[in-house]
């Protein structure tokens, strides 16, 4: 009788805590560390998170391989991370966060610039090609898949042959920065909308938007 119950607690905390964690949220802005790119367009990740941090007046602390604050939210626990192993190293961060908070991989947002759509617009996917985003493809190396869900902020292609490089790692225009901040709400929007209505009605609502 008593190896029954305690098999019968064990099953029902088991399925609490898989519960618990279902609730859970990893949202990984990408960005660059230092002042040199902070206001790049590369950094557009990191930039979204500081926004959403900021209204709802929340602090990043710096831990192992990132700057980590977290956001409850309508019963769920989001996250935020900005990895300071630099862009190129991203998934190292990505993985071992995954790992400590047991956050399954469908919970996990990846926040990054994509000069292949216009600025400001939102797409966000399932899965995907890493798209030649240095960031993106350490993410699927070290986690040995392409399928977790990317949140692309459009930063256009306004360069000529040869200067796609600098044209990420420049500065946003005039025009753009008087934008930015009614981006972020809607970005910020979206992130709140992926922890809650979930992935397929969160495309619908932002995608294009």
């Amino acid at each position: 009788m008593l190896s029954f119950l305690k098999r019968l607690l064990s099953k029902n905390l088991s399925e609490e805590t898989q519960e618990e964690l279902m609730k859970k949220f990893l949202i990984v802005g990408l960005g660059n560390i230092g002042p040199k790119y902070s206001s790049t367009r590369h950094n557009i990740g990191f930039k979204v998170l500081d926004a959403l941090a900021k209204e709802e007046d929340l602090t990043f602390e710096t831990q192992k391989l990132g700057d980590l604050t977290t956001y409850k939210f309508k019963g769920r626990t989001f996250l935020l991370l900005k990895p300071n192993t630099y862009m190129n190293l991203s998934g190292k961060a990505v993985k071992y966060w995954m790992d400590k908070e047991k956050v399954p991989l469908e919970n996990v947002l990846i926040i990054t610039d994509d000069i292949n759509i216009p600025f400001g617009t939102i797409r966000i996917k399932a899965k995907g090609s890493a798209g030649g985003h240095n960031g993106l493809k350490d993410i699927e190396a070290k986690l040995n898949t392409s399928k977790y869900t990317r949140f692309r902020f459009g930063v256009g292609a306004d360069f000529g042959r040869g200067k796609q490089v600098d044209y990420v790692l420049g500065e946003w225009s005039t025009e753009e920065e008087a934008a930015l901040p009614e981006r972020y709400d809607k970005a910020i929007a979206a992130i709140k909308s992926f922890g809650t209505a979930g992935l397929s009605n969160t495309m619908n609502m932002f995608n294009g938007k």
